[in-house]
């Protein structure tokens, strides 16, 4: 068994034939094209849940999972937390909820407090939230919503290029007891040397907002011919400007599958953290986590 255990705070789960009137995933039928990725054919299935997980995990010595909202597309987003509920009551291994509200619309208050009935919900991951960064604009709407979060204790998990992280940066600041997750270590879109500065000076101002946690994840992304080379400048970054208080780990699965095997992607994780003291590796592999998500 290996020494450590891991709480992988990034994955996804599905059922095309799923008989919950409402629920869709657009991004898995049979015509869409991924509008970064490209072609991500090779991944989709008629389901994907929790005992698919576990089952290719289960030798990597992971405890617990965060899924992380992927029904787009549905009528109303508190279907998906009904569903994952549901599937979570008779779950071999713990997880937890990041689910889709509308933070900046009149409907967000009623979602959160419907995605609330479930005790696995934990936080919220809204895609028009860079947008709305990006705009430069303050959004009443988005801003009281963000005050809800941070009031009930749950999370932000934040898309957000690199950008827009100056922006990211006055939000957390603005919102200092909201728990902001930068997803994806900010999704960085290439991988020649020009862009990793940009990535690493926005990524670095970033982490100066103590509430502001980086999920490690979604690496094959970016590089999907990856070596452990290729990826390690952009791991040891991203824990180089967070510590080993503010960073987890997550393996974007399945999709990340389209460019590596799960034991391969943690194993690469575990070794770039060999350097570092017993309780650091655990701070990043399990217990921060823990504590974000309420695992």
């Amino acid at each position: 068994m290996l020494k450590h255990q891991i709480i992988d705070t990034h994955v996804h789960f599905w059922d095309m034939a799923n008989p919950d009137t409402g629920m869709k995933w657009v991004w898995l039928e049979k015509d869409f094209v991924h509008p970064i990725l490209g072609d991500i054919d090779a991944m989709k299935s008629l389901k994907y849940g929790i005992n698919n997980v576990f089952a290719e995990s289960r030798f990597a010595n992971v405890r617990a999972f965060v899924h992380v909202q992927a029904a787009l597309g549905s009528t109303d987003p508190v279907l998906e937390t009904r569903w994952l509920t549901r599937m979570r009551n008779d779950s071999p291994v713990p997880f937890t909820i990041v689910a889709h509200a509308d933070l900046s619309s009149t409907e967000a208050i009623r979602q959160l407090d419907e995605h609330g009935e479930s005790p696995y919900f934990v936080g919220v991951r809204d895609f028009a939230s860079e947008g709305i960064l990006a705009s430069g604009e303050i959004n009443s709407r988005f801003e009281s919503s963000l005050t809800t979060l941070a009031a009930r204790g749950l999370v932000l998990d934040l898309d957000c290029e690199w950008m827009n992280m100056g922006k990211a940066l006055e939000l957390a600041h603005r919102h200092p007891d909201l728990q902001i997750v930068l997803e994806h270590i900010g999704f960085p879109r290439r991988r020649d040397d020009e862009y990793f500065e940009m990535w690493k000076s926005g990524i670095t101002k970033l982490a100066g907002a103590e509430n502001v946690t980086c999920k490690i994840s979604g690496l094959g992304m970016i590089d999907p011919l990856f070596t452990a080379e290729s990826v390690r400048r952009w791991f040891d970054t991203s824990l180089e400007a967070f510590g080993t208080d503010r960073c987890v780990i997550g393996s974007n699965w399945p999709l990340d599958r389209l460019f590596s095997s799960y034991d391969v992607i943690m194993n690469l994780y575990r070794s770039f953290l060999g350097s570092l003291s017993d309780s650091e590796q655990a701070k990043v592999l399990s217990e921060n986590a823990a504590q974000v998500f309420k695992l």
